[in-house]
């Protein structure tokens, strides 16, 4: 089987909250790597992050969004830190650790 057919299958057949836990255990992994100093740069990592939670802003803030008004606006206003506070990361103003947690935090909203 091609890594195209595996993909297909697998993007049809994984429930939706279990893609997005996936997702969120990759960048995640991939900040904490970078935090110890392995795989990724702290860049790249940090960007891959920070694209994650603008893609959630957009889609919160789409109205055929179907989650509720105060759930969109947490999630809305938890990407707005992620990017002030990954810019602070960037500058070396600040510690990775906050983005793990938050992303973290969300791993167990999804696995619940």
């Amino acid at each position: 089987m091609s890594l195209q057919s595996y993909q297909t299958a697998l993007n049809t057949t994984e429930d939706p909250r279990k893609t997005e836990y996936r997702l969120f255990a990759q960048v995640t992994k991939s900040l904490m790597d970078a935090e110890n100093g392995e795989s990724l740069s702290l860049q790249k990592a940090v960007h891959w992050n920070r694209r994650l939670w603008l893609t959630l802003q957009a889609d919160c803030a789409n109205d055929d969004n179907q989650l509720p008004d105060e759930v969109r606006a947490g999630i809305i206003s938890l990407a707005i830190w992620v990017d002030k506070h990954s810019r602070m990361v960037l500058q070396g103003k600040a510690d990775l650790t906050p983005l793990i947690d938050v992303n973290r935090s969300i791993m167990e909203g999804l696995a619940a």
